[in-house]
């Protein structure tokens, strides 16, 4: 089978003895223009993988920060198709895997099978949906699998054991693991007992496990990536892009000085 740019790249960060550095960030916030701007210094400033969300009018797991990110992109009248448009042209000059991060609402209406497959052909690698329950992920999955597109999980700290065996065996690409309960949002401290669950976790799968939901710094990221396979930040770096909207070049150079502080965290931090 045909590996997909995900699989590749835990892959080559696993033989370098490396954890991967995931990166969210709101498509189309403050736009698309600059979405695409802004993947490519991430790529440059050490993003193993970049998540793109597509806005959704009700981001129910979402703090405030992406809440607000989300409202920008919707007022900037981002739409699915502008996205898709977006990634396309990006991949001519990205090589890291993307995936998108929405509601199961976006993918209905656009059509499973139908988004799976615009959302392969534009470049795009995977998806999470994160309200989506394993027990129907079934139709995603099977939309996913003949296109070699990965259907990404999420456990929580409230997953049973069992139930986490279960979404392993599900997942596709990696398990996205939520480090909190509630909703997402840079936190100043992460609990300690983080990364001796997520320890427990990777022992049950030989999946990638990524830890996201309130990574807001180096030395968080650098003691979850000793446990995990991945960090996955996202709301601390939309907090520089709100910082910086007044000025777009400031902007750029910000999000990529603050993405290769926590990348080399990541990267060295084992």
């Amino acid at each position: 089978m045909n590996m997909n740019r995900i699989s590749d790249t835990f892959e080559k960060l696993k033989r370098e003895k490396k954890k991967a550095f995931i990166v969210y960030i709101t498509a189309g916030d403050p736009s698309l223009k600059t979405t695409a701007e802004l993947v490519k210094e991430l790529e440059r400033s050490g993003a193993d993988i970049v998540e793109l969300g597509i806005p959704f009018s009700d981001p129910m797991a979402d703090g405030p920060t992406i809440q607000r990110a989300v409202q920008r992109s919707l007022n900037a009248g981002c739409t699915v198709k502008g996205v898709f448009d977006m990634v396309r042209n990006l991949r001519k000059e990205v090589n890291i895997p993307l995936v998108f991060m929405t509601y199961y609402n976006i993918v209905f209406n656009y059509g499973v099978k139908k988004f799976v497959s615009d959302a392969k052909l534009a470049g795009v690698d995977g998806i999470i949906v994160p309200d989506l329950p394993m027990e129907e992920s079934d139709e995603l999955a099977e939309a996913g699998k003949g296109k070699d597109f990965s259907v990404i999980l999420l456990a929580a700290p409230t997953t049973s054991r069992e139930r986490f065996k279960q979404i392993a065996k599900k997942t596709t690409g990696f398990i996205y693991y939520v480090s909190l309960a509630g909703v997402t949002g840079a936190r100043k401290v992460v609990p300690t007992s983080v990364a001796g669950t997520v320890k427990k976790l990777q022992k049950l799968t030989d999946k990638p496990v990524c830890v996201g939901f309130g990574v807001s710094d180096p030395s968080q990221a650098k003691t979850l990536s000793a446990a995990a396979s991945g960090v996955i930040v996202g709301s601390a770096v939309i907090n520089v892009i709100e910082k910086y909207s007044a000025d777009k070049g400031k902007m750029i150079k910000a999000v990529g000085k603050f993405a290769s502080g926590i990348a080399s965290a990541v990267h060295g931090g084992n």
